[in-house]
């Protein structure tokens, strides 16, 4: 199922799909946060890739590469949907989905669970 939405031919017509690939990466940003903290509690190899700067430990590396594949993420998808105007309230909602799965893979008593 496509999320494209009819696209007008108006001379005025402003597609949405940059602002749609900045949400969407966003989600995919915060729940990687939370994956990669997962990953680092569970396993003391990840734990180790992820010391980039020892005083904070894997939280550094955590974040760094939450924050690169956010990045690239919206590098990319903005490329693809840059002049594509796309379902806003599909992608608000995934992007909310990730963002409160993220929340809530963080705290201890459901991240331990994994």
């Amino acid at each position: 199922m496509s999320t494209e939405a009819a696209v007008p031919q108006d001379s005025a017509f402003v597609p949405n799909g940059s602002g749609a690939a900045a949400i969407l990466s966003a989600g995919i940003g915060s729940f990687a946060v939370a994956l990669f903290a997962i990953a680092a509690d569970k396993s003391a190899f990840v734990k180790n890739l992820f010391v980039f700067y020892k005083p904070t430990g894997a939280l550094s590396g955590e974040t760094t590469a939450a924050i690169l594949l956010w990045l690239v993420t919206w590098a990319i998808l903005n490329w693809r949907w840059r002049r594509r105007n796309l379902s806003l309230p599909r992608i608000n909602i995934i992007a909310l989905v990730l963002l409160g799965l993220s929340l809530l893979l963080t705290f201890p008593p459901i991240g331990d669970l994994f």
